[in-house]
């Protein structure tokens, strides 16, 4: 049987430091500690953002499930919904960790809403996920110019 020395002892201590560390740190004491008690001032544009990314990506698979069809009139649609997704996952982000670029992210994710927004309108009438994307998209432009002003 192998003795255990004193620095195999020391390093297994560190080893399980570092284990306890990292776990705690992303489960409750890391950036949402202070959220958690206090609560994020920007749950309400984290909310808006998800909103927007949760019928985007319902958009998104319908543009795909016409595109299986034949139909390619949405190909537009769906290139602006995917910028929207990847603009709101980061404003959510951003918003999340109360970043100091929170403003300039908000600013360009207004823009990117706005230009998926108009893509979708215009088959809002037709598609019903399109125009709840639309609509999402137009709560998370109001939030984002609120951010950016």
């Amino acid at each position: 049987m192998k003795e255990f020395t004193r620095r195999d002892l020391l390093k297994g201590a560190v080893v399980a430091t570092a284990a306890m560390a990292t776990g705690a740190s992303s489960s409750t004491f890391g950036a949402s500690h202070e959220h958690m008690h206090h609560g994020n001032p920007n749950s309400g544009l984290v909310d808006t953002a998800l909103d927007c990314i949760k019928t985007g990506q319902a958009c998104l698979d319908h543009c795909i499930d016409l595109f299986k069809m034949g139909d390619t009139s949405v190909a537009d649609c769906a290139d602006k919904v995917t910028e929207m997704l990847a603009m709101c996952n980061a404003l959510s982000q951003m918003a999340s960790y109360q970043s100091k670029h929170l403003a300039a992210v908000a600013k360009v994710c207004a823009a990117v809403c706005k230009d998926c927004k108009k893509a979708c309108d215009k088959h809002a009438d037709k598609h019903e996920a399109c125009k709840a994307c639309a609509e999402s998209c137009e709560k998370c432009i109001k939030a984002c110019e609120k951010i950016a002003a």
